[in-house]
C-alpha cells in the first residue's frame, strides 16, 4: 500500500474531485472515497476508511470534512489534513457562491424544483447503498449483530445522541475484545 501521496497538491486535487462529485453529504461520499482512496490510489484500506468515517461521524463538524482531515493526516501529517480538508470543501464553496449569484431568484421555478427533487431521490439511493456496504463489511458475528440491533432500536425509539451511541458501542467493543482476549489466554494455558 502506498503510504504517502506524491504531493500535497495531489492530495488537494483528489479531495477536490471527491468534493465536486459528491452530492448529498457525508453518507453519499463513502463510495467515492472508497473508489478514490482505496481502489484507485491505495492510500487507505477499506477498514481504515471505515474507521475515519466512523470517527468523522461522532466528532463535531461535517462528516465529509472530518473524514478528509483524518485521511489527509494519515497520508501527510498536519499539512495533509489541511490540504485534504481544503480540497473537499473547495468545490462546495465555489458551487454555493455560483448558485447564490445565479439562482437566487429561480427557487420557485418548477424546473429547478423538479431537478432538486430528482437529486434528493438519487442521494437517498446513495445513502442506502452506503448503509448496505457498511453493513456487509462491519456487522459480522453475533456480538456485532447484537450491538447493531441495540443501537438501531435506541436510535429509532429514543432521543439518545448519536455520539453517545457510538461511544457506548466502542466501549462495549473494547470490553468484549478484552474478555475474548482473556478467554483465549486462559484456554492456551
Amino acid at each position: 500500500m502506498k503510504k504517502r501521496s506524491d504531493s500535497l497538491f495531489e492530495l488537494f486535487l483528489t479531495f477536490a474531485k471527491i468534493g465536486a462529485t459528491t452530492f448529498g453529504g457525508g453518507y453519499a461520499m463513502l463510495p467515492i472515497l472508497k473508489r478514490e482512496l482505496c481502489e484507485n490510489r491505495g492510500w487507505a484500506t477499506e477498514e481504515e476508511l471505515l474507521d475515519y468515517y466512523a470517527i468523522g461521524q461522532c466528532t463535531p463538524g461535517v462528516i465529509a470534512v472530518n473524514t478528509a482531515g483524518f485521511a489527509g493526516k494519515k497520508l501527510r501529517g498536519i499539512p495533509g489534513a489541511i490540504a485534504a480538508t481544503l480540497g473537499v470543501i473547495f468545490p462546495s464553496l465555489v458551487i454555493i457562491i455560483v448558485i447564490a449569484a445565479l439562482l437566487s431568484g429561480w427557487t420557485e421555478n418548477p424546473y429547478v424544483k423538479n431537478a432538486f427533487a430528482g437529486i434528493r431521490v438519487c442521494v437517498g439511493v446513495l445513502v442506502i447503498n452506503t448503509v448496505i456496504n457498511m453493513w456487509k463489511k462491519s456487522v459480522k458475528g453475533v456480538f456485532a449483530i447484537s450491538v447493531f440491533d441495540l443501537c438501531l432500536i435506541l436510535a429509532l425509539f429514543t432521543k439518545i445522541p448519536t455520539a453517545a451511541l457510538v461511544v457506548a458501542a466502542a466501549v462495549s467493543g473494547i470490553i468484549y475484545c478484552s474478555v475474548q482476549g482473556k478467554k483465549g489466554k486462559e484456554e492456551r494455558h
